[in-house]
This record gives C-alpha cells, sequence and structure tokens, in this order.
C-alpha cells in the first residue's frame, strides 16, 4: 500500500513537473513569436534627407532604411515642441491647452493615469529599455522602463557634452555673474574627435551591447533610442562638418516673415538668442552665421545618420532585423532661415510635418515607398499594437496605419490637427489654417494654399476667394476642438 502511494506521489511529481515545462516552454515559444520594435527618435529633424528629396544633406542610413520600409511624407507632430511632443507621442493622445503644453512637459504630471506606449509593451511581457533622449525628462514614466533609463556619462558641461578648449574659453568669456550656474557656450562646435566622444556616440555603443544581451537572451523588446542631434548646439565630430563646403550649402530662399501673417505666428527664436554666444540679440543672423548654423545643423544629421547605420548594422548581423520593427521618427521639425526663423515653436508646415520611417518585417508590407496619406505622431502607437497582436487600449485618440504600410495609397483620415499655446491648426491634403485663441475669440488667423504656396509665404486668410475654404477648415477646427473637449472630459 505505502509502495503504491510512493509511486503515485512520483507520478504526481513527474505530471506537474512536465505540465511545468509545457506551460514554460509554451510561454518561450510565445515570447519567440513576439515582434521587437526598436524605436529611434531624432531631435529636431527636419524631413530634409536623401529619402526625402534632398540629397544635398548627407543620409545614407536613414535613406537605406526608408528603400527597406514606408517613408511617410505626410506625418506631423501634435505639439513642435520636445517635451510636449514626446510626450504626447508617447502618451497617444492629443495635446490641450492645459496638456503637453511646452518642452517642461511631463507625462507623469499630464496624463498619469493610462500607460504609456513603453508602459503598455512591459505590461504585455516585453523588456523596455529607454537609452538617451526618448522622453525630454530622464526620469518621467519611470515605471515604463524594465530598467532606469540610460543617459551617457561625458566630460562636458551639461547637455553641452564634450566641448572642445575653444568652447570653453568662449563659456568662460561669457559668464553671468548673477547667473553663475547659465553656460552660455557657442551654437555649435567641430572637435576632430571619434563619436563615441560625443554622447550620440555613446548611445549608439550601449544600443548595440543592448542588442547583443536580447540575442542572447531571447527577450521579447522594445529599445527606445534617441539621438539629441541636431538638437543645439550644433556640435558633431570635425569628420561629419568635412563632409561639406559650407559655402555650397543652400540658404532659405524666404527669410522674410509671409505676407499677412499675424504677428502671433513669429516669435524671437528665443532658444537659440538666449543660450548661445555670438548670435545676436534682436534682428537677423548674417550671412556668415547663417551658413555656419546651416552647415552645423547638416554636419549634425549627417553624424546621428552614422549612429542610425551602426545600429541597422547590428540589428542585421544578430539576425534581428527579421523579427524587428524600426520605427523612426523626428520629434519635430525645425527652421533654418524660413521666415527668418530658427528654431521650432510656431505653427508653420516646416516644424509641424516630422519625418517617419517604418519598416515592418514580413511580405505583406510595402519596401522602398513613400506614402502621402496624413498620419499623426498620436497614430504610432495603436500602429505598434496592431503590428505586434497587442490590443489597443480604449484611451488613445489615435488611429493604427498599419494598413497604410500595406497599401501606402490607402487613406485613414482627411485632416490633421497640431496645435502650439493658444494657436491651433488643421491641415488637409492642400491648405493649413491656424486659429490663435484668446478669451474665446480668435486674435489671429492664417490659411495657406499648399497647391500654389507649398512654403507658406502669403497668408490668403482674408482673400475674398478663399472665404469658403476658411468656413470649412473653421468648422474642420472647431469640430476637432469638440472631439477633444469630450474625450477628455
Amino acid at each position: 500500500m505505502k509502495r503504491t502511494l510512493k509511486i503515485k506521489n512520483i507520478l504526481s511529481c513527474f505530471l506537474v513537473l512536465l505540465f511545468v515545462g509545457i506551460a514554460i516552454n509554451s510561454l518561450a515559444s510565445e515570447d519567440s513569436k513576439k515582434m521587437n520594435v526598436l524605436f529611434i527618435a531624432v531631435d529636431d529633424l527636419r524631413t530634409q534627407a536623401g529619402i526625402y528629396g534632398t540629397p544635398q544633406m548627407k543620409t545614407p542610413n536613414i535613406d537605406k532604411l526608408g528603400e527597406s520600409g514606408t517613408v511617410f511624407t505626410k506625418a506631423y507632430c501634435s505639439v513642435p515642441v520636445c517635451g510636449a511632443s514626446r510626450a504626447s507621442l508617447l502618451s497617444g493622445v492629443y495635446p490641450t491647452a492645459n496638456r503637453f503644453v511646452n518642452y517642461f512637459t511631463r507625462k507623469d504630471n499630464d496624463f498619469p493615469n493610462h500607460p504609456s506606449l513603453p508602459k503598455y509593451f512591459k505590461n504585455n511581457g516585453y523588456t523596455t529599455l529607454s537609452l538617451g533622449k526618448v522622453y525630454h525628462h530622464i526620469d518621467d514614466d519611470l515605471g515604463a522602463w524594465s530598467s532606469d533609463p540610460y543617459s551617457p556619462d561625458h566630460d562636458g558641461i551639461g547637455w553641452q557634452a564634450y566641448l572642445t578648449e575653444e568652447s570653453k574659453k568662449i563659456i568662460e568669456a561669457n559668464r553671468d555673474p548673477e547667473k553663475p550656474n547659465a553656460v552660455i557656450g557657442p551654437p555649435f562646435e567641430a572637435a576632430d574627435v571619434a563619436d563615441n566622444k560625443y554622447p550620440d556616440g555613446m548611445v549608439a555603443e550601449q544600443a548595440m551591447d543592448e542588442l547583443e544581451n536580447f540575442k542572447k537572451n531571447g527577450e521579447p523588446f522594445f529599445l527606445a533610442v534617441g539621438f539629441v542631434k541636431p538638437h543645439l548646439p550644433f556640435n558633431a565630430p570635425k569628420k561629419y562638418w568635412d563632409m561639406y563646403d559650407k559655402y555650397d550649402l543652400k540658404l532659405a530662399d524666404n527669410p522674410y516673415i509671409p505676407k499677412d501673417a499675424p504677428q502671433k505666428a513669429m516669435h524671437q527664436w528665443n532658444e537659440l538668442r538666449g543660450m548661445y554666444a555670438g548670435v545676436p540679440k534682436e534682428g537677423p543672423v548674417s550671412e556668415e552665421l547663417e551658413k555656419q548654423l546651416v552647415h552645423g545643423y547638416y554636419a549634425s544629421v549627417s553624424y546621428t545618420d552614422a549612429q542610425v547605420g551602426k545600429l541597422m548594422k547590428k540589428l542585421e548581423e544578430l539576425e534581428l532585423d527579421e523579427n524587428t520593427i524600426i520605427v523612426l521618427w523626428g520629434d519635430h521639425g525645425w527652421h533654418l532661415g524660413e521666415h527668418g526663423l530658427w528654431c521650432k515653436h510656431c505653427n508653420f508646415e516646416r516644424v509641424l510635418n516630422a519625418p517617419l520611417i517604418v519598416n515592418a518585417p514580413g511580405a505583406d508590407f510595402s519596401r522602398n515607398v513613400k506614402t502621402s496619406s496624413f498620419v499623426e505622431f498620436i497614430d504610432i502607437y495603436p500602429t505598434l499594437c496592431d503590428l505586434t497582436g497587442l490590443a489597443v487600449p480604449s484611451h488613445l485618440d489615435g488611429d493604427s496605419f498599419a494598413n497604410i504600410l500595406k497599401s501606402p495609397d490607402a487613406t485613414n483620415k482627411e485632416f490633421i490637427y497640431s496645435r502650439y499655446h493658444d494657436g491651433e491648426t488643421v491641415i488637409n491634403d492642400r491648405y493649413s489654417y491656424t486659429e490663435w485663441i484668446s478669451d474665446n475669440k480668435a486674435v489671429g488667423k492664417m490659411l495657406y494654399d499648399h497647391k500654389y504656396d507649398y512654403d507658406e509665404n502669403i497668408n490668403v486668410v482674408d482673400d475674398p476667394e478663399y472665404k469658403g475654404v476658411v468656413k470649412k477648415m473653421q468648422k474642420v477646427l472647431n469640430q476637432k476642438r469638440k472631439e477633444i473637449a469630450e474625450k477628455t472630459e
């Protein structure tokens, strides 16, 4: 009898272990089937690369990524400033007058009660990592990540990163005794150093190490890699500056305020004026400084492009490209003298329209195509859910564009919506309309006809010929305001 019980106990233990083993293998198998995500953010990147039809800027790696996936020529940020744009994208919801307003924005403060994109993936079994600048604040939404976000150590002063001796002298010469902690340095630098002397090179190396780890452990991953350049200051290794002759670079051909544009549309680009030495405190920059700034921006983009290339090469070497969705996006565009503006912080097309390239493995998805279908950055969250087989959370404002990745001519939406402070913009396939509201009434308006004026040089909002268009665009904007308000309540 005892022997029989012993045999039964052994058999029971064996069956338990067998079932546990089967369950573990099943979970491992499910994990192996999960599609990974490589999520690449590039700060202040314009839609200016070879893949966007502007070959003067040297971006062979971004171009190659575009050739292997889908390039969105009509992708738009929700807010043209770093902190707010990133918080909106990662939360998957629109900005409002009180939510996602400026670069100080924190997801934790403005939208704490719903999971962000990385947190949702973490909740669904993914290892989620943040390297470099993903959120504007590295300590925002910390619960979204499987480990503390990585920020590179370097010898420079704060966000200025690596500094040459010349840069350090300029900073010392411009110190304000009343603001001892303020650092005012040059807006560009070309140190003759290796890529990893500046932070983005360090971030790329860390990302490659993490890809090696994921290959070894087989964990499904959501790897967010944020490159700071071409954000000011335009600091990049000298070899990337040497790729260009600044005197051959084209300057903006519309360095003036658009005709009849309201004052609300303009700004003093204080990010450049107030933080960097050698920049006039008022008025335009000299042609020489203009060329130096454009040169620095181009060099910084080419530097970041090289880091993107390293990630793509590593992904292929590890054969992780076969099971990894790649998303490359710029948090907003940037002005290089157009309309006499530098930086972002406004409602013009050049800063609202931003780069988005998606490469989804699988025979169903398009390769080497450009689509002019409208997408908004808040659409990225539901799209990645669709592509990885996750249920789409109900709190999201965006729409999946997975269908556009299969059929580039598909159309998901007729209008897009963006805002900057009290200026709200709606754009369709021909017009861009903006209103600034104060005390419940419009204090500024502008309408641009992109069919005849894509560079937005003439505000036609008061032209009688466009009266019907203005009325239609106002109706669209009012409806969008209503929808956002109802969802926010």
